[in-house]
């Protein structure tokens, strides 16, 4: 099932083209208190990913986020989570219990709106190093999909 799930990521992820869509300038404040800028991860791709504590789908895919970035965030990727939805005391027990290694943002759908629409969780943008928007996924996405798209993309 989590193939399929990633491979149907791969043919979504084809829709957009990069560059396709212009970026809106984000900025968020992680719950350390640091700022959460697109401006500031030029030159790395940044995957913003909403989601919730009581969601399903969004709990399986933080192990293959914290992956994602353990792998690539001193390199090429960051990877930013907004939680929708939680209080902070369960998302904190989140971020323990999956042991998060990215910055988690406690945001709403106000918040959310500077990035796009999030009608769905889990819902993930991500942009190319230039800044620019070039995916949008309602539901999972794997490590292995985002990094396969990533790879196909390089120039």
């Amino acid at each position: 099932m989590k193939m399929l799930r990633g491979l149907l990521l791969v043919l979504l992820l084809q829709c957009l083209s990069p560059g396709e869509v212009l970026a809106r300038p984000f900025e968020f404040t992680d719950m350390q208190g640091n700022a959460q800028r697109l401006n500031d991860y030029r030159g790395k791709w940044v995957l913003v990913n909403f989601w919730a504590t009581w969601c399903p789908p969004c709990l399986e895919e933080i192990p293959d986020l914290v992956e994602l970035h353990r792998a690539h965030s001193n390199k090429d990727l960051v990877v930013i989570g907004v939680v929708l939805d939680s209080s902070e005391k369960s998302v904190r027990k989140f971020i323990d219990r999956f042991k998060m290694n990215y910055p988690v943002v406690l945001g709403d759908y106000a918040l959310a709106a500077q990035v796009g629409e999030v009608e769905v969780l889990p819902t993930s943008y991500l942009y190319n190093p230039r800044g620019e928007l070039v995916s949008y996924q309602q539901g999972m996405i794997t490590r292995d999909s985002v990094e396969s798209y990533i790879k196909r993309t390089k120039p």
